[in-house]
């Protein structure tokens, strides 16, 4: 089977994506690209815990099955929309989490309120205009409304994770929803949210070039207050 290790971690991601809160039962997908060039796409209608590395499809980079007998995900098409138009993004990861999900309704755009968002999706969050399941303009919207950032919230349906790897699209999503949940909150008291000022957001995203095990040494006075 190819890419067994890869499918299972595709998996993997989805069954998290259950452990966080961020989708229910069969909710939402998982993609990544291979060195290949070939893309590994979540199953269409198949819970998360209930999958087997094998139900993970494998397809060729204009959509053909190239190994699998699952039907992809209704959404391939504007996953694949997505890969071919950022060939730095690896990952994609779409969900129905429900606090981004809710801001979504409220506002245009989620701000950086916590210095975890921008250290997982690189500044905040545009809400995109509505576009359905199954719609290559699920991809569209994405592509055109990304920026810089690796996360972007599809009003009245979800969110779209992006990654260059399958772990920096799970962190845009977990932290997204995290922010989005404290957003939610700040909002219930008071109409006006305070958020990080844009060099403070700069400083988030450098600073967590360096969050982990095995990276680089932080340069000294990176982590001094930005103003």
């Amino acid at each position: 089977m190819k890419f067994e290790k890869e499918r299972e971690e595709i998996r993997q991601a989805g069954i998290k994506l259950d452990r966080y809160g961020l989708i229910v039962l069969s909710g939402g997908n998982v993609s990544a690209r291979m060195p290949s060039g070939e893309f590994l796409v979540t199953p269409s209608g198949m819970p998360y815990e209930d999958m087997t590395p094998s139900d993970v499809l494998v397809l060729s980079k204009d959509g053909g099955v190239v190994e699998g007998e699952r039907s992809p995900s209704v959404d391939t098409g504007a996953l694949l929309y997505i890969f071919n138009k950022m060939p730095h993004i690896n990952a994609v990861i779409h969900t129905h989490q429900p606090y981004a999900t809710a801001v979504g309704l409220v506002a245009d755009e989620l701000p950086c309120i916590v210095t975890t968002l921008p250290n997982a999706t690189k500044g905040p969050v545009k809400v995109c205009p509505f576009s359905s399941a199954a719609s290559v303009d699920m991809g569209v919207q994405t592509v055109e409304n990304c920026g810089s950032t690796l996360a972007v919230i599809l009003k009245c349906h979800g969110v779209m994770a992006l990654g260059t790897s399958l772990r920096e699209a799970l962190y845009s999503c977990v932290y997204l929803e995290e922010a989005a949940k404290t957003y939610v909150f700040a909002r219930s008291m008071n109409d006006r949210v305070a958020s990080l000022s844009p060099a403070q957001v700069k400083q988030a995203v450098d600073i967590f070039r360096y969050y982990g095990q095995g990276k680089a040494s932080m340069p000294e006075g990176l982590a001094k207050t930005a103003h």
